[in-house]
């Protein structure tokens, strides 16, 4: 099993490539959560995300024959820049298979690091597959995206981080995919400090571990469905389940409206861009997913910022929504004048901002002598929709809230 002394030797090895990344204080969720949070900043790396260091780790042992033959390896997309850069900066030759609904952006990004892109498969777990395949039929060495000691050491050079930068640090929590970042900050954390916590959080519509930690074995998803891109696999691998089981306190889950929330919240309240996979650990802590007490000295590992821009707007709505700052509704009205007016006017009355209107006359749904009128509006906050619903009913308007 992967232990400190593997970490430790990868940190010599990765320093050259990887950035010590920022540990930053936040009075913002200190605040709101009662602990006293800092945030691992790995949105800061070189790729945008913490995968450089297991990449670089797993590049820089290889032997002279497999640097010559060239790697292959399927990722999301953070891996796949990590090993192209390593690759490239190594003089080694890189392929990378990515599921063909992978994000343009980190497509692009990683053939600029200097691999060559393959796209191939619904999900992660079929892209491994098939650069399976590649590697039988090119002879190229497979660089795992979690399942491999030396790439599991090279993602808990973090855990040595948190605790040189914050010895005093009581829990940390972690995102889970595959596994490998969680295996490789736990095994650095608990071999400096035991009494330190590592809490593991995955999205509900990919969460493999909890099952597989309860029956004693790896368990594999039919499919996986979340917003959190990077960390939607169906299944750890078997040596990071083993060091989870091990070493990791507790497994927990948050929803898509949940990894918004805090998305959201890191965009307006810590002005920090962070993909859906790396807000789950903020999440969870947000949402009290786990249990702890106050001024409890929380780190949250921001593990990645590489979100796809049509995805960011989405998710940033979705954000709105379940924080009640956004809202959209939609009623019939009388189709004469000054119908319109009225229902503007309770609107306004209500301080409720208008960011778009659509008024449709054609709509089958509704009478021949009425009109449809949906509105987009900016609100602020739960109880601000509450009343804006109630003053909207009591002037005989029937509201129907569409999101």
């Amino acid at each position: 099993m992967l232990e400190l002394e593997d970490v430790l030797a990868a940190r010599d090895r990765v320093a050259e490539t990887s950035r010590h990344t920022p540990l930053d204080y936040s009075h913002t969720f200190t605040r709101m959560t009662g602990a006293e949070v800092h945030m691992k900043l790995e949105t800061f790396q070189r790729t945008g995300s913490f995968k450089i260091r297991g990449a670089t780790n797993r590049i820089m042992t290889l032997s002279e024959a497999e640097k010559d033959a060239g790697v292959v390896t399927a990722s999301a997309g953070n891996h796949a820049q990590g090993v192209a850069l390593a690759a490239t900066r190594s003089g080694v030759d890189s392929k990378i298979v990515m599921p063909k609904h992978a994000p343009i952006s980190k497509v692009r990004a990683t053939e600029n690091y200097g691999a060559e892109a393959v796209l191939h498969g619904e999900d992660y777990d079929e892209a491994a597959e098939h650069a399976h395949e590649i590697e039988e039929i090119e002879g190229r060495t497979y660089v795992h995206a979690f399942d491999d000691e030396k790439v599991m050491a090279g993602q808990g050079t973090i855990g040595l981080e948190i605790m040189d930068d914050l010895p005093e640090v009581e829990t940390v929590v972690v995102p889970i995919g595959g596994g490998g970042l969680i295996s490789g900050i736990a095994t650095a954390v608990k071999g400096r400090n035991p009494d330190v916590r590592v809490v593991g959080v995955q999205a509900d519509g990919a969460s493999s571990v909890a099952d597989s930690l309860q029956k004693g074995s790896v368990q594999t998803l039919d499919s996986v469905d979340t917003i959190a891109d990077g960390i939607a696999t169906r299944s750890v691998g078997q040596q990071t389940f083993d060091v989870i089981d091990s070493r990791v306190d507790e497994v927990v889950t948050v929803s898509d409206s949940e990894i918004a929330v805090a998305l959201a919240y890191l965009l307006e309240r810590g002005k920090t861009l962070v993909e859906g996979a790396g807000a789950t650990s903020l999440a969870a802590i947000l949402e009290g997913a786990f249990d702890y007490e106050d001024g409890e000295v929380v780190v949250p590992v921001l593990s990645g910022g590489n979100i796809d821009m049509n995805l960011l707007t989405t998710v940033i709505v979705r954000g709105l929504v379940e924080t009640g700052r956004y809202v959209k509704l939609k009623t019939v009205l009388k189709d004469r004048p000054g119908s319109l007016r009225t229902l503007l006017d309770v609107i306004a009355d209500a301080q409720a901002n208008i960011y778009a209107i659509q008024h449709d006359r054609t709509s089958r749904d509704i009478g021949m002598n009425a009109t449809e009128v949906e509105l987009d509006l900016e609100t602020r906050g739960p109880e601000h929709v509450e009343a804006l619903l109630d003053s909207l009913r009591e002037n005989g308007f029937d509201v129907e809230v569409l999101v």
